[in-house]
């Protein structure tokens, strides 16, 4: 079936009149000398930007923003529905804030994000934690701030999930946690509808932003000295398909690509049936372009990527690699793996094994399969008990240390152009990456932070290079 076409539609005027009667409010129930926030955010990217327009919106309402919650007038955790240990760690967090809001009643307490798109996280939420006075979904973020004028004014408990709309709303304010990295969503929703996966049902169906809306977006990031600029989705190699008039991916980031600048562009998730040799040739010839593939597979199995409705199989999966080897020099691969999925055997993990050792793949992101409420996987039959899960997990992470090993011990010696983040605080050595997504440890001034640097790699643990600055490089 057809997704319908989706138009943007505006951040209402009326949204902002809310914000300035927060600001109204805020300045009677303040602590200090202005409102302050605390924002936690958990999983994915999607939820970071996410956040990122929230803090955006109460900016405008004259807030600040707190590393603590009990320095706060205003808590909100956004959280994520992906595995159970992300919920379990929201729940304990949330009680946490029982002694704040005992301190300090006049505080809000809010969650929002793909958690409470749940009715059963909801109605817990509603029955165990009191204290919460604010709960909306990530179809109800393009009216926070009337959301959260009610609960400041009434004083009532407010809930609201499952409104989805099936519109883009733009012209959010957005607050960026960083000022040379920074994300940049380009759809939202997924259709895939992998039997494992929660994020269907609390994103809702895949709609796409116009297209010139991301151009002029990503092109103010770049003239504001963005350096690293990540394009989210939840399948981005299907960006465009709601549209109007349809665009591939491939067309939208190789526009992005011709804006003139020193940056690098990035991209996640990309699902490997939608992986287009057009993509591929895109980011061989691209100025900007990461040179790294992050490729979920998920299991080498093909009887398991069935159960799991991956709408691919080992060899399509393999193809799709040998090409973008064979054209982007350099590349870098990542991929995602779920052990012990239902059903799984010995023999099918084998199978995952082997396909790591073939492809070779940077790093791998790899978690033990995670049953999640409201998913067919949940009531699959799983015979295999857990014990013997971690076991096959042990031997994958090992696996992959080996080949991780091999292939950083193979740059040593060779100049690298790295970005650099951070500062280790133990150490005080500069943290930097890779356009290969590589971490790199060197020494240097924190000055350097936000700055291109060619590296010279001195020498390579199993997932981590150092190095030193080439200036001659």
């Amino acid at each position: 079936m057809t997704q319908q076409i989706v138009k943007s539609d505006q951040l209402s005027e009326q949204q902002f009149e809310y914000i300035k009667l927060i600001a109204e409010i805020m300045e009677i129930r303040k602590r200090g000398e202005k409102p302050l926030a605390f924002i936690r955010t958990y999983g994915c990217q999607q939820n970071v930007a996410d956040s990122e327009k929230i803090k955006g919106m109460l900016e405008k309402a004259g807030f600040g923003f707190v590393d603590a919650p009990d320095d706060a007038d205003f808590i909100l955790f956004n959280t994520c529905a992906v595995r159970e240990h992300a919920e379990d760690r929201v729940f304990g967090n949330v009680g946490a804030l029982k002694n704040i809001k005992r301190r300090h009643p006049q505080i809000l307490i809010a969650l929002c994000g793909c958690m409470m798109e749940q009715e059963h996280v909801a109605n817990r939420i509603y029955k165990s934690f009191p204290f919460v006075g604010l709960v909306f979904g990530t179809h109800s973020l393009h009216h926070f701030p009337e959301l959260m004028y009610n609960s400041l004014v009434n004083g009532k408990r407010i809930f609201e999930r499952g409104n989805d709309d099936k519109m883009i709303y733009e012209g959010f304010p957005v607050h960026r946690d960083g000022n040379f990295k920074g994300w940049l969503p380009i759809m939202y929703g997924c259709n895939n509808f992998c039997t494992y996966c929660i994020v269907p049902y609390v994103r809702g169906r895949e709609r796409s932003r116009e297209k010139d809306v991301i151009l002029k977006e990503a092109r103010e990031m770049i003239r504001s000295g963005y350096k690293d600029i990540t394009l989210l989705g939840q399948n981005v190699n299907s960006y465009g398909k709601t549209l109007e008039q349809p665009i591939s991916f491939a067309e939208l980031i190789g526009e992005i690509d011709q804006t003139d600048g020193d940056y690098w562009l990035r991209f996640m998730t990309s699902h490997p049936k939608d992986c287009s040799k057009e993509l591929i040739d895109t980011i061989a010839h691209s100025k900007h372009i990461s040179k790294h593939l992050h490729l979920p597979f998920q299991s080498g199995s093909d009887r398991v990527l069935k159960a799991m409705n991956r709408h691919y199989d080992r060899k399509k999966y393999l193809e799709t690699v040998a090409y973008a080897k064979e054209k982007i020099d350099g590349l870098s691969l990542t991929s995602d793996i779920i052990v012990g999925f239902p059903g799984e055997t010995y023999e099918d993990f084998k199978e995952t094994l082997s396909l790591i050792r073939e492809v070779e793949f940077t790093s791998l992101f790899t978690f033990i399969f995670s049953p999640r409420k409201g998913t067919p996987a949940e009531s699959m039959a799983d015979p295999i008990p857990p014990e013997e899960k971690s076991k096959w997990f042990q031997e994958l992470l090992d696996t992959q240390e080996e080949i991780a090993a091999k292939r950083c011990s193979s740059m040593v010696g060779k100049t690298e152009k790295v970005l650099i983040e951070s500062v280790k605080e133990k150490t005080g050595e500069l943290n930097a990456r890779t356009s290969g997504n590589i971490i790199v440890e060197l020494p240097g001034d924190s000055e350097l932070i936000g700055t291109f640097q060619n590296v010279k790699i001195t020498s390579a643990r199993n997932w981590i290079l150092k190095g030193e600055i080439d200036n001659g490089g």
